[in-house]
């Protein structure tokens, strides 16, 4: 699956996959630092409005990106949580290292 990115006022937002494994993580990770040392990245949103799965290799990218964004101040966000991409929060210990943003009616999920 191809990465999808959206810049716009010094915020990428990345439309993760449906899986989150070792070869998603391994060109996440090349292409999002090159992405914010290219555009000056101020707050980083990860969407998970598509991923049913993550491995340890996503959960190293998510804490990777983390540390990059908090050596120059910047915000890390993630939405659109399914309930087994929480669960993966909480037990890896993302949540306290990402924000992760309130879900809302309109999202439509549960």
């Amino acid at each position: 699956m191809e990465c999808k990115y959206q810049l716009k006022d010094g915020c990428m937002r990345i439309s993760m996959p449906k899986e989150v494994d070792h070869h998603y993580a391994t060109q996440l990770r090349k292409e999002a630092d090159l992405l914010i040392g290219a555009y000056h990245v101020r707050r980083l949103v990860f969407d998970f409005a598509e991923t049913d799965f993550m491995d340890s290799s996503g959960i190293g990218v998510l804490i990777g990106r983390c540390k990059k964004m908090g050596y120059g101040g910047g915000e890390v966000v993630a939405e659109h949580l399914s309930e087994r991409i929480q669960k993966i929060f909480v037990v890896s210990g993302l949540h306290k290292m990402i924000r992760v943003a309130p879900q809302t009616m309109d999202d439509g999920r549960n």
